[in-house]
């Protein structure tokens, strides 16, 4: 009897204990969503936009903060850190191919812009004028890389291997009529790169960015329905059903933002909602 009435303190506390456990164990999305949700972006359009869609949440009593990055790999690395929350700034081979180089597990929760890559120029107005030995600079990274030198042979500059797609590295050149030398360079400093080389594949972030004309400057573009220009809304995996971050998704397809899109961008960049 005495034992029993000694153990029966210890019972109560460790039941105690695992109902606390158990409700560690049932937190909701709600319980583990910032007040101030971070969503990176690169500095130029998906920032502006990000920011029109801050203040379009705020509306809706979502604190949301632009984080702005002024490369490519951080921003991912960030949102799979944890340090933010979403980004908005690539296209889904690129956010794979990030996911394979590490380990992280990225989805995509929504659409954001169209952003078509282009072939600019200071030098020639077509690409059919290109010097023969001509340096021509691609963006280093593997997915805008390979875009890049996928929209130089749809130019008729090179010609690749079958196949090969957003994949294609320099060594997969099959034809090279004009023997142009291809120059990697990282995406950002494909702007200022246009007074030493000859065309330049530039995404149209960095183009809007650098304040380039698309109309003087470009020489040969995306079509708008290239599945590489489409550009995403993207969270951890752990993440891919939190309603407040499905809210700020819907506001990048609401009417407010297809207006701010339209009227900012002027047709160069589009909404991914048509």
């Amino acid at each position: 009897m005495k034992l029993k009435k000694l153990l029966a303190p210890v019972l109560v506390v460790a039941l105690a204990l695992a109902f606390v456990g158990c409700g560690n164990d049932t937190k909701t999305a709600a319980d583990t969503t910032p007040k101030e949700i971070k969503i990176g972006a690169t500095a130029g359009p998906h920032a502006q936009v990000a920011e029109a869609v801050a203040k379009e949440a705020a509306k809706q009593g979502i604190t949301l903060k632009v984080v702005e990055f002024s490369d490519y790999i951080t921003p991912d690395k960030a949102l799979a850190d944890g340090d933010i929350q979403l980004n908005a700034y690539q296209h889904v081979p690129f956010m794979e191919n990030f996911n394979k180089q590490n380990n992280s597990k990225l989805v995509a929760i929504g659409k954001t812009i169209l952003m078509p890559m282009g072939l600019y120029s200071n030098k020639i107005k077509s690409p059919m004028d290109i010097p023969a030995g001509s340096i021509v600079a691609v963006p280093n990274d593997p997915t805008n890389g390979g875009r890049g030198l996928a929209l130089l042979a749809k130019a008729g500059i090179i010609k690749l291997k079958d196949g090969v797609g957003f994949k294609a590295t320099p060594a997969d050149i099959v034809s090279n009529p004009y023997n142009v030398k291809v120059q990697e360079l990282e995406a950002a400093q494909l702007p200022r790169s246009l007074d030493d080389v000859t065309i330049a594949a530039i995404p149209m972030n960095y183009v809007q960015s650098a304040g380039l004309n698309v109309k003087e400057q470009g020489v040969f573009l995306e079509p708008k329905d290239e599945p590489l220009a489409v550009m995403i809304l993207a969270t951890r995996e752990q993440d891919k059903d939190n309603a407040t971050y499905r809210k700020i998704a819907d506001i990048y397809q609401s009417e407010a933002i297809k207006q701010f899109i339209t009227d900012t961008f002027k047709g160069t960049i589009t909404s991914a909602y048509q």
